[in-house]
């Protein structure tokens, strides 16, 4: 049978519907429907005389109550009226579908008794199983729906093999696979993951560019494996796939798949019942952080920000399109991906709304004939495309992927998983690199971003044997070239600032340490260097351990920190938050906002004013102090009294310096009563995740696990506070 095309009528802008036989107007929605209707009957395999359109499932003859497409098992079925098997709802928006947005067609697949209900859109398809002994509103989302030549074996193996999983279910067969793998190989754990994360991109690789989606035949299949002519098939894949992502240097040119053919099919036997590519975004990034967490556990010095507490800060800071965020110590890049995933939704979003808005206003106009009305609608929506097409350069989404996301990562594992889970979320990997966060390499330099979100390493050192090297600041050559083109100037100096420290300490790079030959903590080095990486006005939110805010030691880094930044809100986290990722530190999260040039100015003013004040305001004091002093120095000098001179000598010395810290201490009181502004503090007792690494309640931002007598989650406290911060009253769980 020849393949079903559209047929158009460009000139009266109409397009033809095989299944009503009649032309159409060629209305973005009309376009979307009849596209997906080439779906049904070429990709499935349906035919014409099992479908209806626009068909009245209610019985109440309204246009607004009919299904897009009703789907029967057989024509036979149809043409007795018979219930329907499959009902399809099909829209013009790119948000990315939820069960909520398609009410309507679960409605209707209840109504006439089917048992499956698909929702497409301009961005995805989905598909869902009607579970009857549930209330409605209670659906299961499936991997795909039956083929028209499905059996009832077919239809049960559908719904047994190819479906969506949960977050733990794939964290745990990630964790089997690694675990053959050590088995098998007898591989150390790192080893171990490199090959998983190898075989996962290599799935992701063929899914998108190897098989027509929703096609029968999977080419990562044991059987089309061994059907191949190679001595390890799997790399074989493997050498297309590193072809297919050669620009973005992620895999080294000779790397290989350095498992046995056998341990690789017992691999791809576990793995190849799933579709990664249709599965959804969030529960592939969830899975992939938690077999990371029970993988590494500290082996190789990682520690996992749980999804709860990324979700939490992203909120918090609110990013919007056009702003660049970069993370300096991304680890599996969660921070990144969030931000990502949430810009591409506002923008998705705003399209539609724009589209939306454009189609009421036309469709006012009554004196437009249909085909003007057609015309105008399908030259609007294809303009609002245009410029969310992640693939055309320039457009919206291009720039988010492109040009607003960085990070890197000490860890040369840690930034290619960075990369390999950006992709597979879509994207914005480009901008991710393996480098030291506190050197300026790649696209990374001070007064660059708009947003540093991150949770720097901590309880470690930078010493002063940590030496800028030659090695550490090397750029690879496209790499620089890009950087170059992007930002000129401004990346040349950022790159000679640090060719300039080569072979000193790293430390000697920031004016934090008090001394360069003394050790350092990291997380202290990361406050400075997330400040200067901010442009003014920027925002930062970092996970640091609760001895930065109390420790009377650390006081000179508050100091630091509050002459360069409004401190907008503290968050403290309870003691178990990190306990399943394997670190035991009581953490808070802190939230600043980068002073403007101006706001900068102003407090240095005011500071110096201050200063100047308290210095005057003890000048007599201290010069009667001094003078006598000094004097009683000299006459036990002219009495040769060596042990007195000495002794005044080291009174003065200690007079003056407790003077000193007495000026500074009332300068910096003075100084916060002039620049006095309300702070957000909140303490936190469930943040969504148990000690063991379990879902837990979750008070941190509205969710379906809030705590019973949670009135308000931080988050909309938070969003309260900075709306009215002067009318904003001490409440229940917020200080």
């Amino acid at each position: 049978m020849a393949e079903l095309k559209v047929k158009r009528d460009t000139k009266k802008r109409k397009i033809w519907s095989p299944v009503r036989s009649k032309w159409l107007a060629e209305t973005p929605e009309e376009t979307v429907r009849q596209k997906y209707l080439l779906v049904l009957i070429n990709e499935y395999g349906f035919t014409l005389d099992q479908i209806a359109e626009e068909i009245d499932l209610t019985g109440r003859g309204s246009a607004s109550a009919r299904a897009d497409f009703a789907i029967w098992r057989t024509a036979k079925d149809k043409a007795d009226d018979n219930a329907p098997f499959i009902i399809v709802e099909c829209k013009s928006d790119n948000v990315t579908i939820k069960p909520h947005d398609y009410d309507q067609g679960e409605n209707y697949a209840r109504i006439c008794g089917a048992p499956f209900f698909v929702t497409h859109n301009s961005r995805e398809t989905k598909y869902w199983r009607v579970k009857k002994d549930k209330v409605p509103g209670y659906t299961e989302e499936i991997e795909n729906i039956p083929h028209g030549d499905a059996s009832e074996k077919d239809i049960e193996e559908l719904l047994s093999k190819l479906r969506a999983f949960k977050e733990k279910e794939f964290a745990d067969l990630l964790h089997k696979c690694h675990n053959i793998i050590r088995n098998r190989e007898k591989k150390d754990p790192a080893a171990a993951f490199d090959e998983i994360a190898k075989v996962l991109f290599i799935k992701v690789y063929v899914e998108r560019s190897l098989l027509t989606r929703r096609s029968r035949t999977n080419l990562f299949t044991v059987d089309v494996l061994k059907s191949q002519i190679a001595e390890n098939p799997l790399d074989s894949l493997f050498q297309q796939t590193k072809l297919a992502y050669i620009a973005d240097k992620i895999f080294e040119k000779d790397e290989r798949i350095n498992l046995k053919p056998a341990t690789g099919e017992a691999i791809v036997t576990e793995l190849e019942k799933y579709n990664l590519s249709d599965t959804n975004e969030d529960v592939k990034g969830v899975a992939f952080e938690r077999f990371l967490g029970r993988t590494f556990r500290g082996e190789i010095g990682q520690f996992f920000t749980p999804r709860t507490i990324v979700e939490f800060m992203v909120h918090m800071i609110d990013p919007k399109e056009g702003e660049i965020v970069c993370d300096p110590a991304s680890g599996s890049g969660g921070f990144l991906i969030r931000v990502f995933e949430i810009v591409r939704e506002k923008i998705l979003a705003d399209a539609d709304r724009e589209y939306n808005a454009f189609k009421a206003d036309v469709e006012k106009v009554k004196s437009l004939t249909e085909e003007q009305r057609a015309k105008k609608l399908q030259d609007k929506f294809t303009e609002v495309q245009a410029l969310i097409d992640q693939k055309s350069e320039g457009s919206r989404l291009w720039k988010l992927s492109n040009r607003c996301i960085y990070g890197t990562d000490a860890n040369d594992r840690m930034a290619r998983t960075s990369k390999m889970n950006m992709i597979m979320h879509g994207d914005g990997h480009g901008g991710v690199h393996h480098h030291d966060g506190f050197l300026n390499v790649n696209g990374i330099f001070e007064g660059r971003f708009n947003i540093i979100l991150t949770n720097p390493p901590f309880g470690a050192n930078v010493e002063p044997t940590d030496k800028v090297l030659e090695v550490d600041i090397k750029v690879d050559p496209d790499a620089e070239k890009r950087y170059l083109l992007e930002h000129g100037a401004l990346y040349r100096e950022a790159q000679n600032r640090v060719k300039a420290a080569l072979n000193n300490p790293i430390a000697s790079l920031f004016d934090l340490p008090r001394s360069k030959k003394a050790k350092i903590k990291t997380e202290v080095l990361f406050i400075e260097r997330c400040l200067d990486l901010l442009m003014p006005g920027g925002r930062l939110g970092i996970v640091l351990p609760e001895g930065i805010f109390n420790n009377p030691s650390l006081a000179y880094v508050r100091e630091f920190t509050e002459a360069r930044a409004f401190l907008r809100a503290v968050v403290s986290l309870p003691q178990e938050t990190f306990v399943s990722s394997g670190a035991s530190v009581k953490c808070s999260l802190l939230f600043l906002q980068k002073f403007t040039e101006e706001e900068q100015q102003q407090f240095d003013e005011v500071y110096a004013a201050a200063e100047s004040e308290i210095k005057a305001h003890y000048a007599d004091e201290i010069k009667t102090e001094r003078e006598r002093l000094e004097s009683e120095i000299e006459a036990a000098k002219q009495a040769k009294d060596t042990e007195q001179r000495k002794g005044l000598q080291m009174e003065l010395k200690g007079y003056l310096k407790e003077m000193e810290v007495r000026q500074t201490a009332e300068a910096r009181q003075l100084l916060k009563k002039r620049l006095d502004y309300p702070i957000f503090m909140y303490e936190a007792e469930k943040v969504g995740i148990s000690a063991t690494g379990e879902d837990d309640q979750n008070e941190l931002y509205p969710n379906d696990r809030q705590p019973a007598d949670c009135e308000k989650t931080c988050l909309e406290w938070y969003r309260e506070f900075i709306a009215n911060p002067g009318a904003f009253a001490v409440a229940e769980g917020a200080q």
